[in-house]
């Protein structure tokens, strides 16, 4: 428990198992079935939307009730629901049908939720792609996938529009927010549903009919891997609408262990998301909730905490976060005394370590409830989730298993670890994608049987609260941004100057690591910090460039098989 923080004598109201009991049982909003996905018996929400099309249709719905703000742009879901409609059939004249992939490259603006839903009504499968990427690694990306069109933004068409040529799969580009002049070789999107704010005067139009199963394709979200190029989770219409009911339960679980009662129906509530939505945590955690529920999603351009404060104050957020980083920034910011922040609720996040003072400080300073889960791209986010006393309670663990997910803990021979033990984290259940994209070798080793090995480093206790204590992969998390140590290693490799090098993780207190490279150079060559720095950062994205760079004089120290020594090169740093 947090150090100065009391819970009320009588908490919890019920045990995990009798909410469990009360939450599923039969007749009841969060009752269980079993289906057979991949021929193995998995237990799923009974009540689940079954395909994104689907819920877009239920978030029509909603009406003129706002669906998103972006700065002075505000958008009904009626006025969305019209654009995602119109899209869709613009898409299909082009010939995008069941089993195309279409990419999508933009920053979290309006048109990224017309544009998936739009693509996967189609029964196409949508590749959402890091906005900051470079043009080399947009190239990677919409080659791998064999992407037949593109739906990007004008910052992400000028990086992409070079490598065209390298590009034979990719027919169609279509390019918003951009002038005429600068979509040289492909479509505008206003010009087939024209600019957000005249969406409303669109016809009133249905989606496309086409017969979508709940284990059809329909995204692939890239995750990279620790060796190699990055990896396409290939995952399904059921994967992805997992979540909601998920996050559902979860809510319902903190207020019956507090002793409330629950809403007849959820509330609607108006959230800050300053994640990008091509994270499966924005994604599939967050965006497919508000669809179903009818929550008002803010956008921002770029993230700014006293912008996010305004915007608080403003628009009467009650949720917000989604790193660490995130409710560091707000928490500190010299001028948040000035704002009325009370319509917090909740302060939520994942993605990367956090530290205990964090929790103990939303609960004091907002009076909002903190949040934390645990999920990765391949488990389509939420396997995990710890919110409000819980949270509090157990500041170190990232919560228990949702009841449709089930979570091993295994020794390197296979042999199920008991409880406290530290082995390999794997998970099973609904939301676990069906493997990678064209890389049989690579989802032979990580999925099994229906089960997922995460590569993660975890405990349970008794209760089933999950406490991650390390990575077995070779990954830094840098505000909620995977870095795979290799890729930036290879960048330092390509520079005529090093002969070895090695990256490692430096603790920060609000971003939880930060990379930091460890490099010997070549015998009578020369390389400065500033100069290995710019060689990263013109080949990746930004933020896998290192913060700090140290040079040795010897090879790098390493073990009988070879491996890099990197716990012996944190002390370079100190």
């Amino acid at each position: 428990m947090i150090e100065g923080f009391e819970l009320d004598p009588g908490w919890p109201r019920m045990s995990l198992a009798e909410v469990d009991s009360a939450l599923t049982a039969p007749g009841q909003r969060f009752e269980m079935a079993e289906a057979m996905i991949g021929g193995v018996p998995t237990r799923v929400w009974k009540n689940n939307p079954p395909s994104l099309p689907f819920l877009a249709r239920v978030s029509r719905m909603h009406g003129e009730r706002l669906f998103t703000i972006y700065e002075d742009e505000r958008i009904s879901f009626d006025a969305s629901f019209r654009a995602t409609a119109a899209l869709a059939a613009a898409l299909a004249r082009l010939g995008i049908g069941k089993g195309d992939r279409v990419a999508l490259a933009m920053a979290n603006v309006p048109e990224w939720p017309v544009a998936f839903f739009a693509v996967t009504a189609l029964g196409a499968i949508i590749v959402p792609l890091n906005a900051w990427w470079t043009g080399s690694e947009l190239e990677y990306g919409l080659a791998d996938s064999g992407a037949k069109a593109v739906i990007c933004d004008a910052p992400r068409w000028e990086r992409i529009r070079p490598h065209r040529a390298a590009l034979p799969d990719l027919e169609h580009a279509i390019v918003s927010r951009a002038a005429a002049a600068a979509t040289e070789g492909a479509a505008r999107l206003e010009d087939l549903i024209g600019a957000p704010p005249s969406w409303g005067g669109l016809p009133q139009a249905d989606l496309p009919d086409v017969a979508i199963d709940p284990d059809d394709e329909a995204f692939i979200f890239y995750t990279s891997g620790t060796t190699g190029n990055p990896k396409g989770a290939l995952g399904t219409h059921r994967n992805i609408l997992t979540n909601i009911l998920s996050a559902g339960y979860v809510t319902a679980r903190t207020a019956l262990r507090r002793g409330d009662s629950l809403p007849d129906a959820p509330p609607q509530r108006v959230g800050l998301m300053v994640i990008p939505l091509f994270h499966v945590s924005a994604c599939s955690a967050s965006l497919m909730g508000s669809m179903a529920v009818g929550h008002t999603t803010i956008f921002m351009r770029k993230w700014d905490a006293l912008e996010a404060l305004e915007i608080i104050e403003r628009e009467k957020v009650n949720v917000t976060g989604g790193v660490p980083t995130i409710a560091w920034q707000l928490l500190e910011h010299p001028e948040r005394g000035r704002f009325d922040l009370s319509s917090l609720e909740m302060v939520t996040y994942g993605g990367a370590p956090s530290a205990p003072e964090l929790v103990r400080l939303i609960w004091r300073e907002f009076g909002a409830l903190p949040g934390n889960g645990w999920g990765m791209t391949e488990t389509t986010a939420t396997v995990t989730a710890h919110i409000g006393e819980d949270y509090l309670n157990r500041p170190e663990s990232c919560g228990p298993a949702v009841p449709v997910a089930e979570l091993k803990i295994t020794a390197p021979d296979g042999s199920v670890l008991a409880a406290g033990a530290v082995g390999e984290l794997w998970c099973k259940g609904p939301q676990m994608v069906k493997g990678y994209w064209n890389k049989p070798q690579a989802t032979a080793e990580t999925f099994v049987d229906g089960w997922v090995r995460t590569g993660d480093l975890a405990y349970l206790d008794a209760e089933g609260f999950c406490f991650v204590v390390d990575r077995a992969k070779d990954i830094i998390i840098r505000g909620g941004e995977n870095i795979y140590s290799s890729e930036v290693e290879n960048v330092l490799y390509d520079h005529p100057a090093v002969t070895d090098a090695a990256l490692i993780g430096l603790p920060h207190r609000t971003l939880g690591e930060e990379p930091a490279a460890i490099v010997h150079l070549a015998p009578g060559m020369e390389a400065s910090e500033e100069e290995l720095k710019a060689w990263v950062r013109a080949r990746l994205a930004v933020f896998k460039t290192p913060v700090r760079i140290a040079f040795v004089p010897e090879t790098l120290p390493r073990n009988a098989n070879g491996k890099i020594l990197k716990k012996e090169l944190k002390a370079l740093f100190d």
